[in-house]
């Protein structure tokens, strides 16, 4: 079933492009995780989210990654962790792949 969005609902919708800057483990998560600092640049900072991307990826790798994120949702408590952002991506069962840009680019920098 598909629901049409129309260019303003869509424009709502704040995806920003930032660099993963830390990781950490996040054992009181229900379902396996990682905490994510990421870096949006100078006009939105830094944010926190928690993402259940262990299945792909290590904590290594992650650091530095661009990531691509929705930036205007609602705080949400996530056990004792506070997500600020939600990274997107393709999600297959257990796995997400992240969504990234072709190339790197700014931090902050929006999706249309």
């Amino acid at each position: 079933m598909t629901n049409n969005l129309t260019w303003s609902d869509f424009e709502k919708v704040e995806m920003r492009v930032g660099t993963v800057i830390a990781v950490n483990d996040f054992p009181e998560a229900r379902n396996p995780a990682y905490q994510l600092v990421i870096d949006f640049g100078s006009e939105l900072g830094k944010r926190k989210t928690s993402a259940q991307i262990t299945a792909l990826y290590s904590k290594d790798e992650l650091v530095g990654k661009q990531v691509v994120a929705v930036v205007n949702f609602p705080k949400k408590q996530i056990a004792n962790f506070m997500s600020e952002c939600l990274v997107l991506g393709a999600v297959e069962g257990s796995q997400v792949t992240l969504l990234q840009t072709e190339r790197s680019v700014k931090n902050g920098l929006r999706i249309l």
